[in-house]
This record gives C-alpha cells, sequence and structure tokens, in this order.
C-alpha cells in the first residue's frame, strides 16, 4: 500500500498517468450496422475490436484525466467528420448496447491478413463460444498508473531493495481492494437499460426491451466468461500461473478472453509472460459503459472519480482474497449492474448485506473522509458521485430510460443528432 502518511508520498499522491479505448459501432442512417470495410486501416490509434464494424479508439498515455479526454473528443472528432463525409454517410452509435441487428451476418467478423490472421480466427472462436450478438456490446475500457516520481517517493519509504518487486506488489494490492469494491463504477456509470428488440428476437426490429438492468453488458447477461475465475494475488507470478491454469484447462484460449472488471496489464504486448519478465504496468478497469451524455462517451468527472478509487484502495492494506471473497465480488459486480438498487444487494467483507444504494453511499461516505484527512479537495467529485444515488433520475440509466423507453433507436438517432434518418429498417 502507499505511505499516504510520508510527506514525501503524499504531496505526489495525486500524480497519475491514463489511458482509455473506447469502442462504437458504426452505423448508416437508419440504425443499422454499416457494412463497409474498417475506414481507418493506418490509423495506430484507430483500430477493430470484434467485428468489422466496431470501432475501437485508443488513446495514448497522459498524465491527467483532462488529457486522455481530450485526445479521445479529439478522436471522436476525426472520426464522425471522415464517416459522414462518405457517399453514404455513416455514424457513430452513441449507447453500449447495440442498435437494430437484422441477423448474424449483420455481425461480420474483423478482418486481419497476413501475420495478425491469427486475430480472425481468435474472433470466429469468441463467435462461436459467446455468440456474435453478445459481442456487439461496447464500454470504454480505462487504464490507470502511478506516476513514476510517486512509485518512486513511495518505493523509498518501503523498505524494500528491488523496486520491480514493489511495483508489483504495489499493483496487486490495488487489485484486490478493487476486486472488492470496483462494482462501485458500476453503479455509477451504468447507461445501458434498453435493448432494441432484434437483440433478444431476431428480425423483430424497432421495439424496445428493458430487462431490469441499468449495464445489460455489465450484469450478468452480459460479458463473462462461463465459469468465475479464481486468481492468486500473491505475487505477479502466481497471478500469471492462475490464468495459464485456465488456458491449459481450455476453459479460455489466452488471456485476452478473460472476461474479468479487473486486469492487471504489463507495457507492451499483453501476454502472461510480459507481465511476469516485465512486472505490472499499470491496471485496466472494464466496467465503464460509454455515457451518451458526453461527447465521447465518457464524463470527466467519472473519470476523476476512477482516480480518486484508484488512490484510495491503494492506500489501504488489502487482505487475503479467497476464493469465496472473489465468487462475492463476481456476485457484486453483477448486482451493482441491475437497475433497481434499493432491492439488489451487496455483501461486504464483514459479511454484512446492504442494498446497492446503501453499500455505494458508505463507500463514497468513507472516501470523502479519507481524502478530507488526507487534504485532498475531493468533495465535489465525490457529492457529484452522491447526488445519482440520493435524487431520483439523475443515474445516467434512469436518465437513459426516461429519455428512450418508447424508441431506443428511433429516438436513439435523433438524439445523437443523425437528421438523415433513413426509413429502410421498415422493409427488413
Amino acid at each position: 500500500m502507499l505511505h499516504y502518511k510520508e510527506p514525501t508520498v503524499r504531496k505526489l499522491i495525486m500524480k497519475g498517468n491514463f489511458g482509455l479505448e473506447k469502442e462504437a459501432m458504426r452505423i448508416f442512417g437508419d440504425g443499422t450496422m454499416a457494412h463497409t470495410v474498417h475506414p481507418f486501416p493506418n490509423d495506430k490509434n484507430i483500430v477493430r475490436d470484434f467485428c468489422e464494424n466496431q470501432l475501437e479508439v485508443n488513446t495514448e498515455v497522459h498524465d491527467s484525466a483532462r488529457g486522455a479526454i481530450d485526445e479521445l473528443d479529439m478522436f471522436e472528432r476525426k472520426v464522425r467528420k471522415f464517416l459522414e463525409s462518405l457517399d453514404r454517410p455513416e455514424y457513430l452509435w452513441p449507447f453500449s448496447n447495440p442498435p437494430y441487428i437484422k441477423n448474424e451476418e449483420d455481425i461480420p467478423v474483423a478482418q486481419f491478413e497476413g501475420i495478425l490472421t491469427e486475430k480472425t480466427i481468435y474472433r470466429k472462436y469468441l463467435a462461436r463460444v459467446y455468440g456474435k450478438y453478445k459481442m456487439t456490446f461496447s464500454g470504454i475500457h480505462v487504464n490507470y498508473s502511478f506516476a513514476d516520481e510517486l512509485l518512486k517517493a513511495d518505493f523509498a519509504c518501503s523498505g524494500l531493495e528491488d523496486f520491480g518487486r514493489y511495483k508489483d506488489e504495489l499493483y496487486l494490492n490495488l487489485a484486490r481492494n478493487i476486486v472488492r469494491n470496483g462494482w462501485l463504477v458500476t453503479v455509477l456509470v451504468a447507461s445501458s437499460p434498453l435493448l432494441d428488440s432484434s437483440f433478444l428476437s431476431s428480425g423483430e426490429v424497432g421495439g424496445t426491451d428493458f430487462l431490469g438492468m441499468a449495464s445489460v453488458r455489465c450484469s450478468e447477461l452480459g460479458y463473462w466468461n462461463h465459469f468465475v475465475p479464481i486468481l492468486n494475488y500473491d505475487s505477479i507470478e502466481e497471478y500469471a500461473v492462475s490464468i495459464g491454469n485456465y488456458i491449459d484447462e481450455e476453459l479460455i484460449s489466452s488471456q485476452t478472453e478473460l472476461y474479468y472488471p479487473v486486469r492487471l496489464k504489463s507495457s507492451g504486448e499483453n501476454s502472461l509472460e510480459e507481465l511476469v519478465s516485465g512486472g505490472v504496468n499499470h491496471i485496466e478497469l472494464r466496467n465503464v459503459d460509454v455515457n451518451p451524455f458526453a461527447y465521447s462517451g465518457i464524463d470527466i468527472r467519472d473519470l476523476e472519480f476512477m482516480h480518486l478509487l484508484m488512490v484510495f484502495d491503494a492506500c489501504r492494506e488489502a487482505s487475503e482474497l479467497t476464493k469465496e471473497n472473489q465468487i462475492r465480488a463476481v456476485l457484486n459486480f453483477k448486482n451493482a449492474a441491475h437497475y433497481d438498487i434499493d432491492t439488489t444487494k451487496i455483501m461486504l467483507e464483514d459479511d454484512r448485506v446492504l442494498s446497492v444504494r446503501e453499500a455505494a453511499l458508505k463507500v463514497l461516505n468513507e472516501m470523502q473522509e479519507f481524502f478530507g484527512d488526507l487534504g485532498v479537495d475531493a468533495d465535489v467529485i465525490i457529492d457529484h458521485q452522491k447526488k445519482k444515488l440520493l435524487v431520483k433520475g439523475e443515474r445516467y440509466a434512469e436518465r437513459v430510460r426516461e429519455a428512450f423507453a418508447d424508441g431506443f433507436v428511433k429516438k436513439g438517432l435523433e438524439f445523437a443528432g443523425i437528421r438523415d434518418i433513413e426509413k429502410s429498417y421498415i422493409r427488413m
């Protein structure tokens, strides 16, 4: 844990680095999937995710939340301008849940060639195991690392001799705590309560379905493996081995198939070998919905809150994550994605069971007290999150349901400013 009581550490404690990955479906003006090839083949920051018509924008690493969002906004403008200039204009769908889907052929697996052909083979494997429809969910991954100057100051207070080992232990401690309370992020940024009827009933386009979730993709209906991963956080070597065991047992094909809300990542190549040899470079949060009310899908206040959560959890000593703790953590993540936060429950470490709303407010109050004692002005950011829980209609999921319940895709197109709405969906 960070030695936050040491003056040399305290003055640097909010120094960190941010990188964002944002997915979005390319669509035509009538709300159907675009069927064109990936339009940015030579841009390393604009790539494809699962399917050919699913863009993924990856920012560079920035030393502030604002810097990361500004770059994401820049790419959003670039992509929108280019897509709208095409002979048949295309648009970025501003929601995590997909628009109209005619059938599985509407979701073409991303096509890679040459030495990258394995990527297409991997995506075809995912389609067989999880189904293509689920792969159309889009989200935002938040990558965070502590600034080098903070790490060096804290290392000097640690009494350890090996900086690499110190760094791995710090991130393992952080991961244990984020696994326990990262569900809070899901509660506060869930933005995907509605689905077009074509997602559940092939060919039935234009209806709007609500399944009782605030975030379908983060709920038990969304992105999860067919088993509950139990990982070992005792060391980075054991962490890698515990993931590798699932690969050996053929429950997953590689570490990238571990659909877990929290990941420890290396720099460069995403491999277990690199993680062990090079150590942990950053932590990744994968449970962030695309926010339709923010220009590029994420509100600066939410990213700043995630920063606070990282610091808060890095300053607390984490106890061992037992098998039972980890099963409970996964259940909490899934429960946090439910729409009703008063009857849905969160199980705390002390075995108390609180409603999602009560549990979330409890953590936010603890954070506010911690940062107050630390001398960090966090009240505005935390109060913004509290408002979502205390004022009816302030949660993003509530706002989406209120605005789009009687026409998710049709009204979503109008909301996104897509004015040349075609009527071909009627003839599907």
